[in-house]
């Protein structure tokens, strides 16, 4: 049994995950949580859009039967030949999605006290904040923004309106 990427077509992997799980074939969906604007929009998000892993004996399974699988492209790879995903990464792989999610979601992910961050939405959209702090408990964070004054004052908003400034 080894692991293999498929392809999904847009938008069709939840779709896709419940039929191979329906199949009872072990399968990785990496997904991270997301906060949207919009209450009804999908409150998680995949961290590979287009693709998810399957764990299969492929000689047995056939690779045809995942190729024409209603809302996948198939099964990734070389030629004909199915190309194989090591076990190693689909572990970091996890423990990557399991950092992101003790960090309190994509929004914080990497985020230090004194980074500087762009407000992305909101009354305060387009001006320039430094970090302070992620408040538990709460889908808060705390920024110190240099707004009327040049004395930078605390302003707590959802992570999701801010985004880090890459050097």
């Amino acid at each position: 049994m080894n692991w293999y990427a498929l392809r999904v077509k847009p938008h069709k992997e939840r779709s896709v995950y419940r039929l191979l799980k329906a199949r009872e074939v072990e399968v990785f969906f990496p997904s991270v949580a997301v906060n949207p604007v919009n209450p009804r929009a999908a409150k998680e998000r995949p961290y590979f859009p287009g693709y998810m892993f399957i764990r299969v004996d492929m000689e047995a399974a056939g690779q045809n039967s995942f190729n024409w699988l209603p809302g996948a492209h198939g099964v990734v790879a070389f030629g004909e030949e199915p190309a194989v995903v090591p076990e190693n990464l689909v572990y970091e792989i996890r423990r990557r999605l399991a950092e992101i999610k003790a960090t309190g979601g994509l929004a914080l992910d990497g985020l230090q006290k004194g980074d500087r961050v762009r407000i992305t939405s909101g009354p305060f959209a387009g001006y320039e904040a430094i970090f302070d702090i992620r408040i538990p408990g709460q889908e808060r964070v705390q920024l110190l923004l240099a707004f009327l004054s040049r004395y930078p004052q605390p302003v707590r908003l959802h992570p999701a309106h801010i985004e880090k400034i890459r050097k």
